[in-house]
């Protein structure tokens, strides 16, 4: 494996910390983007032409990551050439006979059939989709035999648009899933949040999928509400601040953590990123800085790196929007506490989300929310 990261700046162009990647089948170009599209599709035409036969993916953010630093507004381009290890993209597009489980399904299916498939990295258009149950079309297939990581498109705390790339085609309503093939690839993957919780566990009594109705009886928005106090005429951004830590039963010490993306007034719902099931429960969560990057460092600490025995390898950094907003200009400090815990070959980069895709303890995939979620790569 060699890798190489370069990264566009507005003001600046192009800049890189290294070249020796060659433009290959198996070299993938992942592109990170807090651009628009047009600014993206002509930034990247050097590289383009640079790396005709490569493969691309990538993603709108609402930031980007590379080596230890954080890009507002730019370009980040990770450059892998994978030397004992096959690659395979596949996408598919939302429509209106077609929901979030059948596109992750029909895209796991798609993967299954490559032989000595060892791992998936996904990513999704972060708005309309539903990525619970994307997840559970992935998890129908693979049954966790698969690692499946990745991550939700973002757009800044605006939620208005965002999109996902392959090659030359940049759209808002497509899942991109990258399959690599081969067994001297090396995978470990780790998902930490680092948020306090706020208030009582309540219990969830009315929700369809990813829209919460009621909790504890009452109206979710306007609960919601009494907790935000102010912060509520900011709705939904000022729910990055304050998400929900789910668990589906009493006692069970597993969470996952919710993030809002939209509300309705009229019916006093409040819409997530992913499914919040009727009779779990759910607490509100608040920030607290030095946790938030003890979280990013115990991320990167759990990883399973028992097979690795050195040489390059890269590392996929994505944590959420959310964050971001919390951390401010400290923001760096918890991709620093990332990249200090991984070995010195370590190529870094990555993206500020709307959610984040990574293995439970089970083995199978699932939505997180302001979390940073890692995955790391290398060859045998």
């Amino acid at each position: 494996m060699q890798t190489a990261l370069q990264w566009f700046e507005p003001d600046k162009g192009w800049q890189s910390d290294s070249c020796g990647v060659a433009d290959t089948p198996d070299t993938l170009v992942l592109v990170f983007s807090s651009l628009s599209r047009d600014q993206t599709r002509e930034a990247l035409r050097p590289l383009r032409a640079s790396y005709p036969h490569s493969r691309f993916m990538g993603c709108s953010t609402a930031g980007n990551i590379f080596h230890t630093h954080f890009l507002e507004t730019g370009l980040v381009a990770l450059l892998i050439e994978f030397q004992h290890s096959s690659l395979v993209v596949e996408c598919c597009r939302r429509t209106d006979d077609r929901d979030s489980f059948m596109v992750g399904q029909s895209l796991a299916e798609a993967l299954a059939k490559q032989e000595a498939l060892a791992t998936a990295f996904v990513l999704s258009e972060g708005l309309d989709i539903n990525a619970s149950r994307l997840m559970t079309g992935f998890n129908a297939v693979f049954q966790g035999r698969i690692p499946v990581t990745g991550g939700l498109a973002g757009d800044g705390a605006r939620f208005v648009s965002t999109w996902v790339m392959r090659q030359d085609e940049i759209v808002d309503d497509m899942v991109c899933a990258l399959g690599i093939c081969g067994k001297r690839l090396g995978v470990a993957h780790g998902s930490r949040g680092g948020w306090d919780v706020l208030g009582p566990e309540r219990l969830v009594t009315g929700s369809q999928d990813n829209v919460l109705y009621e909790l504890d009886g009452q109206p979710a928005l306007k609960l919601y509400k009494k907790y935000l106090g102010e912060r509520s005429r900011d709705l939904p951004a000022s729910g990055l601040l304050f998400p929900l830590a789910l668990r589906s039963r009493q006692g069970e010490p597993e969470r996952k953590v919710r993030t809002i993306l939209g509300v309705d007034e009229e019916a006093q719902s409040l819409t997530f990123a992913g499914n919040i099931p009727q009779g779990s429960l759910v607490q509100l969560m608040r920030a607290n800085f030095d946790r938030l990057i003890d979280g990013a460092e115990d991320a990167a600490s759990a990883m399973d790196m028992r097979s690795y025995t050195g040489g390059p390898l890269c590392c996929i950094a994505i944590s959420c929007v959310g964050r971001y907003l919390v951390l401010g200009p400290r923001v760096e400090e918890e991709i620093e506490a990332v990249r200090e815990k991984l070995p010195a070959q370590t190529c870094q980069a990555g993206f500020y989300s709307y959610g984040e895709l990574s293995p439970l303890s089970s083995g199978l995939c699932d939505l997180h929310n302001q979390t940073m979620t890692l995955t790391l790569w290398w060859e045998r």
